[in-house]
């Protein structure tokens, strides 16, 4: 049964919308639902809404409305209306080269797991995953939905390097590293798909709110087609629904 929403300040320029404290599909679209349904009634003083997997924190300027006038307003959301509620998710499709140089944690999966690689590709690209919320890197997306056979721990010692494009699992999550970075995430595949680009407008691909579908590829012959493609600028991305 879903709680009432708590809403509590941070500091003196924020406000906490809290929905829950698990990571549920039917919160996070209430989080979801609560931010466009602000974004779109356009309340004076908000700076920015960020969503995450269960709450939603709004940033606002203290020189423009107070915290009382601002839960007040708040408030007055909570009820999604059917009209404005957060867009249909656009399934974004993420072509993926699993395991070998790409994917060298995926051994380890299958010897956690006690699945063969081709089982555990088979698994992990047969779910559309949810984005709950973007992450510690500029673009990083929080996936949920992983099955149950593939959580895998996380590295005792996080990699200095991990590359952009590279596809992990943590424990119950999967996710995609936008930018090359430190990562701790268990490595099974790269996709060549430029997922965070800050000279493009959005910036980022894939949104909070979205769903996922990894899409394997047939070898490293295709890897380097698509990679080349996004290099000169003739890729684009498939994604289905949305506005």
């Amino acid at each position: 049964m879903n709680q009432d929403p708590v809403i509590v300040p941070v500091g003196d320029r924020a406000l906490l919308v809290e929905f829950g404290d698990s990571i549920d599909p039917d919160i996070n679209k209430r989080v979801h639902d609560l931010t466009a349904s602000i974004d779109t009634a356009d309340v004076p003083g908000v700076v920015e809404l960020i969503p995450t997997y269960r709450s939603l924190l709004i940033s606002y300027d203290p020189m423009t409305t107070t915290p009382d006038a601002l839960q007040t307003a708040v408030s007055d959301y909570l009820s999604p209306d059917p009209q404005i509620v957060a867009r249909s998710p656009r399934i974004v499709h993420i072509p993926t080269l699993y395991g070998g140089e790409h994917g060298p944690d995926i051994d380890f999966v299958s010897q956690n797991s006690g699945l063969s690689n081709d089982v555990i590709v088979d698994i992990h690209s047969s779910v559309d995953y949810l984005v709950y919320g973007m992450g510690f890197s500029p673009g990083f997306p929080y996936l949920g939905g992983l099955d149950d056979r593939l959580i895998t721990p996380r590295l005792k010692s996080p990699r200095t390097h991990v590359a952009a494009g590279s596809v992990a699992i943590a424990e119950t999550q999967t996710g995609v590293y936008p930018v090359a970075s430190p990562g701790g995430w268990r490595l099974i595949g790269r996709t060549p798909i430029r997922l965070f680009d800050p000279d493009v407008n959005p910036p980022a691909v894939i949104h909070a709110g979205d769903r996922v579908r990894f899409v394997p590829m047939s070898g490293p012959d295709e890897y380097e087609r698509i990679l080349n493609q996004v290099r000169d600028g003739s890729f684009s991305v498939t994604i289905e629904g949305g506005p």
